[in-house]
């Protein structure tokens, strides 16, 4: 084993949502593992922020879209076609929530959090098949990973439907994603992260963050190294032969007792 295995020299990578939260550890990851990463995100002033920032480590760009509108995933990758002709890495992280009472939930919060936890990676995915077929070869396949949630596989305890329905459907697509494109050496795995510091779990952590880490194994949350971590090995060549799976990222938080 040699420490290149888990290089990404070389490599080009888009991450949606990348500019805050676990998008922005990713993409931190990513270009301080040699990756030129394109970051996107919905608002231009934080995505190129977010960019700014992270081009003190190497070498990352901003290209703002809503994801969740087809149109503007079309001219998202148009725009990235002018600045690449492969694309190594695609990281669906992009995503959102909606929580409220079981007779309160409102028909649009299945549209909106559907529409961005599933549609999206599934339509951008596709969009994005021609530069990651470019990028694809049997000895390093080009990556596609799906950033879900251990909300996917288990019963929460706040009224989240949508949000919890849409990962267990995000991680099922990953599946069937990566049965359909191995044979094309793209792989798709998904990542499944515990609780972590980000904006759509600030509430969340800000008032309960000590019951979080009293119920978890490892007693604590998860950090930005440990989401890099896993997104580095997801990328480069030390993954190679893995597709199709659904790791949690979670410190043992999905094996215990809540």
């Amino acid at each position: 084993m040699t420490l290149d295995l888990f290089s990404l020299a070389g490599k080009t990578a888009l991450v949606t949502g990348g500019s805050q939260g676990i998008g922005l550890m990713i993409s931190r990851g990513l270009v301080q593992a040699g990756a030129k990463v394109y970051v996107s995100s919905r608002k231009a002033d934080v995505c190129d922020a977010a960019a700014a920032e992270l081009a003190a480590f190497g070498s990352c760009e901003a290209l703002p879209s809503d994801v969740s509108n087809p149109e503007a995933i079309a001219s998202l990758v148009a725009e990235l076609e002018t600045r690449t002709h492969q694309l190594d890495i695609l990281v669906n992280n992009a995503g959102t929530g909606w929580a409220a009472p079981l007779e309160d939930y409102p028909d649009s919060a299945w549209d909106k959090v559907l529409g961005l936890n599933v549609k999206a990676p599934f339509n951008l995915t596709v969009a994005c098949l021609p530069l990651l077929r470019a990028a694809a070869s049997s000895d390093d396949p080009a990556r596609v990973i799906n950033i879900g949630s251990i909300e996917g596989d288990r019963t929460p305890q706040v009224e989240n439907y949508a949000y919890t329905t849409s990962k267990a459907a995000n991680h099922h697509l990953t599946r069937i994603l990566a049965q359909r494109l191995a044979s094309e050496q793209i792989t798709v795995n998904g990542i499944a992260p515990g609780p972590f510091p980000s904006k759509m779990m600030a509430v969340e952590l800000g008032e309960r963050q000590s019951d979080y880490e009293a119920a978890n194994p490892m007693g604590r949350i998860g950090q930005p190294d440990d989401m890099a971590g896993i997104s580095i090995f997801l990328s480069s060549r030390a993954s190679s032969y893995i597709t199709g799976q659904i790791i949690a990222v979670d410190g043992g938080f999905s094996t215990a007792p809540w």
